[in-house]
């Protein structure tokens, strides 16, 4: 049994790490990596540090206009489709790489599995929005993280297909630290937030960006602030100097085990990221979300996680509300990746 699995943005290298464990001995996995996220920092690292294997086809699609990004990868998808044959098609999240994957697949009448589905922000200004409202309608097996994901498919009319097996992020950060990776990646700095901005609407705008970058400028802690390279060639853009803001020190975007390292050694996340709303929790660290919404809405329960947009300054208030619990089982048991493989055996028999 053969299974297509599309990657190509950093998201989903860390999804895919514990589903090719997972596919191990069951089912013959073959990679193609789109190339959406190129950056030796943003791709290379993941497969080196968590000792992945290679992809089986990289595509070099690189960066541009969507329609572009999304077109060239389904061209050169479609011929690797041809050739390889497969029973079944995995797709993760909310990338062009998703789509890209997912129209393939449908198109090709081949069975399309999507991780990571059910997910709704309600913000259709949002193309990860688009991509995973999209993809959720033409996949023949749906894997949720909650209760919340079921019901928004059921709102839009999706029933059939759709399994809560809990959120394959979690097994990869359940396993980092019951494994002990974290004790060589500890930052030297101490009592800091750590903050990583990247969406477009807090960054392509000079105005807006230069508000964050104030309001982090005057918080009562240092801040660590993981540069996306699109956040730092805006900033270039903007003729924003970077080395005027004393209060924050800007560092090159990180690997996986760094990244969770400085997080799990923080007095608190600032971030417009997805995935890192949820590593928060399971670390234990208080979120402060740079936007309107969010997909992961169970992390807001008890102030977990809070959403912050219009009124920046009262990051640092939020930064200090602790929430008096933590649930241990949000998003699962640790053990997802399994999960969706079983399904996807039973499926395709």
């Amino acid at each position: 049994m053969k299974i297509v699995a599309i990657i190509g943005a950093r998201p989903q290298f860390i999804k895919h790490f514990p589903f090719e464990l997972a596919c191990k001995g069951k089912v013959e996995l073959v990679t193609i990596h789109t190339g959406q996220h190129y950056d030796a920092n943003m791709s290379e690292v993941f497969f080196n540090q968590l000792k992945m294997t290679q992809p089986d086809y990289t595509l070099h699609v690189g960066s541009g206009a969507h329609g572009e990004q999304t077109g060239k990868m389904m061209i050169e998808i479609e011929k690797i489709i041809e050739e390889t044959k497969p029973n079944g098609v995995v797709v993760y999240g909310d990338t062009n790489s998703t789509l890209a994957g997912a129209l393939v697949a449908s198109k090709m009448h081949i069975p399309l599995f999507h991780i990571e589905a059910g997910l709704r922000s309600f913000n259709k200004k949002m193309p990860e929005e688009v991509n995973r409202v999209l993809t959720d309608h033409i996949s023949d097996l749906l894997f949720v993280p909650s209760a919340i994901s079921v019901q928004n498919l059921e709102n839009e009319g999706v029933r059939k297909g759709v399994h809560v097996v809990g959120d394959i992020m979690k097994d990869l950060v359940q396993y980092v630290t019951q494994n002990d990776l974290l004790r060589e990646h500890v930052p030297k700095e101490r009592n800091f937030y750590y903050a990583t901005i990247h969406r477009p609407y807090n960054t392509d705008e000079k105005d807006r960006l230069k508000h964050v970058l104030d309001v982090l400028e005057q918080l009562d802690k240092k801040v660590v602030f993981s540069l996306h390279p699109r956040t730092k060639n805006l900033a270039s853009s903007y003729g924003l100097n970077l080395e005027d803001y004393t209060n924050i020190n800007f560092i090159e975007p990180q690997s996986y085990f760094s990244n969770l390292g400085y997080l799990q050694n923080s007095d608190g996340l600032i971030t417009d990221s997805g995935g890192m709303q949820k590593e928060a929790f399971w670390l234990k660290k208080k979120c402060v979300t740079i936007r309107k919404e969010t997909e992961w809405r169970e992390t807001l329960e008890d102030n977990a996680n809070v959403l912050v947009f219009t009124d920046l300054l009262k990051i640092k208030e939020e930064l200090q509300k602790l929430p008096k619990k933590w649930d241990e089982t949000l998003y699962g048991d640790g053990a997802s990746g399994s999960k969706m493989i079983d399904k996807i055996i039973q499926f395709l028999q």
